[in-house]
């Protein structure tokens, strides 16, 4: 692949070449739920879907498999029309893409919904939040599940710019402003190219740093009656692992990131899950 400019660069496909592994996400998500319920999920519902990049995975997984995908900017679902649906094949027609508000999502049931990326830290106001929940929850298969990511720690709530260097180009996360009153936030994306150019505020954020208890408190107020927390593992040399699993009492990082799944009451975890 020719290395990427200025000029040439596609911002969306960097974002997903920079933070998104839909392989992965979906293992986790279907690990979680076999673990939880004994089956396998069919129907998946990608909130803030941006690109669609995981719709577009979860349905080659078998003819059985169905994705819808909302968001809000019909600029990045055309995107992903023209750039990711082509790869779903054949599977692509099982791929419903639909542009609008999470807060009134199709009344169609999801034995999964995701709000990853922190997307759902665009609703500042405790209402709106408690409201999109409680909007989940009602939308979800009996036997469904509401998986969200979320980070926090010391560091995260310090101006700052965390670099991540890849083939061609550099990822560049920039914590420009947090208000510890209100908790307001604004970052943005930016991208460096080998060539010394770049695109600079390819993405701005501006969100509620919410944390994780008021997250967890949240849900059950919206009616969900068990909450996991899965808390990235560590390597030998203190990074992340990539390996989430169920925790009450993990290490406090000055930085971390963890899935929330929230459900009904259902039996422990199996162990090693």
């Amino acid at each position: 692949m020719a290395k990427p400019t200025a000029r040439t660069a596609d911002k969306h496909r960097l974002y997903e070449m920079s933070v998104q592994d839909p392989t992965e996400e979906i293992r986790f998500l279907r690990r979680v739920y076999r673990d939880v319920f004994g089956s396998e999920p069919k129907v998946l519902r990608e909130d803030f879907c941006g690109t669609a990049a995981v719709c577009c995975r979860w349905v080659r997984i078998s003819p059985e498999h169905r994705a819808l995908g909302i968001d809000l900017d019909a600029e990045v679902l055309e995107w992903a029309r023209a750039h990711n649906l082509p790869s779903a094949g054949r599977a692509a027609p099982r791929v419903r893409l639909h542009r609008g508000n999470v807060l009134s999502p199709p009344r169609a049931r999801a034995h999964v919904v995701t709000a990853m990326n922190f997307s759902y830290f665009t609703f500042k106001e405790r209402p709106i939040l408690l409201s999109y929940f409680r909007k989940v929850r009602r939308t979800l298969h009996a036997k469904g599940l509401f998986f969200l990511d979320i980070y926090g720690g010391p560091e995260a709530q310090i101006p700052q710019i965390e670099e991540l260097v890849h083939p061609g180009f550099s990822y560049l996360w920039d914590q420009d402003a947090y208000n510890p009153i209100t908790g307001d936030y604004r970052c943005f994306i930016h991208f460096r190219f080998t060539d010394g150019n770049g695109i600079r505020k390819a993405f701005r954020y501006d969100w509620r740093l919410w944390s994780l208890p008021e997250v967890r408190d949240l849900l059950r107020e919206a009616g969900f009656e068990e909450i996991r927390v899965y808390w990235e593992g560590t390597s030998a040399d203190g990074e992340g692992n990539g390996v989430f699993r169920p925790a009450l009492r993990p290490v406090n990082d000055p930085a971390w990131i963890a899935y929330i799944v929230a459900g009904p009451r259902v039996r422990s975890p199996a162990r090693g899950a």
